[in-house]
């Protein structure tokens, strides 16, 4: 039997060792909260981009883990990108146009008492031409943009024949013909769109005096054209070499032909025996480029009403010639072999004389 002693000592011995047993207890907790925040928060670092998928109501069990897919940045494409490819452009103008749509061709009086002309502001080029007694008439060529009426329009030449025999089969309109002249619009890769051929598609204007009144529907008389081809312009910087020339004229006996350089519309204005050539239906008709054409004049066997020679321009052939732009003259050469054939227009040193974009003027100069 136990000492009351005895048993007070053992009673304080189990008290220590339940406290010590407490004590251990208390600093081993800590450590494995630590020890369990830890592993949960690398594991929920790596697990950052992997939500837990919830599971189907009712389902029993522990929640899972579903892979969720992040995108990453789509990989360089392999296929080269292609630039999209720069309109077409007028070999007339050097600018925009519809390479489909039909040339019109119309021969246009220039008489002063048939001044100011309808639809010239439009053209894309001009051809100035020498007439009898010393006149000049105008050769109007439409394709990028085309006036609803044209004119007054007048009778063509054998010039004109030879100078739109590398144009394709382009629409002619014209008044009438001497029967020569017609025998070779016949023979030529012309569509004849004349007041003869297409009476409907003209109107005269009461307004004014024959002859000098006859307009064409050029919408109309354009049908059945063909589509612009490569004549010989060619369009780019200027080159080297030019002069300052603000202002020139031709002559021929009867007519004066000046050219002005307008810096403030960066474009040459014509003037017709000395006033400015305007338009009936629009603006003063200009160029970019003013093209001087020094060719061969020679008389033909076809006479006007009043007994003068009709005067045939050659532009088959060779010959110096003067280009105008930027407010610049360049001298150079120009050479067409045969009449299906482009005309080169050439530097001295053999390089292209490059035309300003924009419509232009051809004067045709006699040598």
């Amino acid at each position: 039997m136990r000492s009351a002693r005895g048993v007070v000592v053992m009673s304080r011995r189990g008290q220590a060792l339940r406290v010590l047993a407490l004590l251990l207890v208390v600093y081993a907790l800590p450590a494995s909260l630590l020890s369990s925040s830890s592993s949960a928060s690398v594991a929920s670092s790596a697990a950052v981009d992997l939500p837990v998928a919830q599971l189907p109501s009712g389902s029993v069990g522990p929640s899972t883990i579903a892979p969720r897919i992040v995108p990453s940045d789509p990989a360089p494409s392999l296929v080269p990108s292609i630039a999209p490819s720069p309109p077409p452009v007028s070999p007339f103008t050097g600018l925009p146009t519809d390479l489909q749509a039909p040339v019109l061709c119309v021969k246009i009086d220039n008489a002063a008492v048939a001044r100011p002309q309808s639809g010239l502001e439009l053209a894309d080029l001009v051809y100035v031409e020498p007439v009898e007694g010393g006149l000049s008439r105008l050769l109007g060529v439409y394709q990028s943009r085309v006036p609803p009426v044209v004119g007054p329009v007048r009778s063509s030449r054998a010039s004109d024949v030879e100078l739109l025999a590398n144009f394709g089969r382009p629409a002619l309109a014209f008044s009438g013909a001497a029967a020569e002249v017609g025998a070779l619009v016949a023979h030529a890769p012309i569509l004849d769109v004349s007041a003869i051929a297409r009476s409907g598609d003209y109107h005269r204007d009461r307004r004014r005096p024959m002859p000098h009144n006859l307009y064409g529907d050029a919408n109309r008389l354009r049908e059945g054209g063909a589509p612009p081809r490569d004549i010989g312009f060619r369009f780019g910087p200027p080159p080297p070499g030019g002069r300052p020339l603000p202002a020139t004229e031709v002559r021929y006996s009867a007519t004066a032909i000046g050219v002005q350089w307008a810096p403030a519309e960066a474009r040459w204005v014509i003037s017709m025996d000395g006033a400015p050539l305007t338009s009936a239906s629009g603006p003063r008709p200009g160029a970019a480029t003013v093209v001087l054409q020094r060719v061969s004049v020679s008389a033909t066997s076809v006479h006007d009403a009043a007994g003068a020679a009709s005067p045939f321009a050659a532009t088959v052939g060779s010959g110096d010639v003067i280009m105008l732009r930027d407010g610049l003259a360049f001298t150079g050469n120009w050479s067409r072999p045969t009449p299906d054939a482009i005309t080169t227009f050439n530097l001295p040193d053999g390089s292209p004389l490059a035309f300003a974009s924009g419509p232009v003027w051809v004067i045709l100069v006699p040598s």
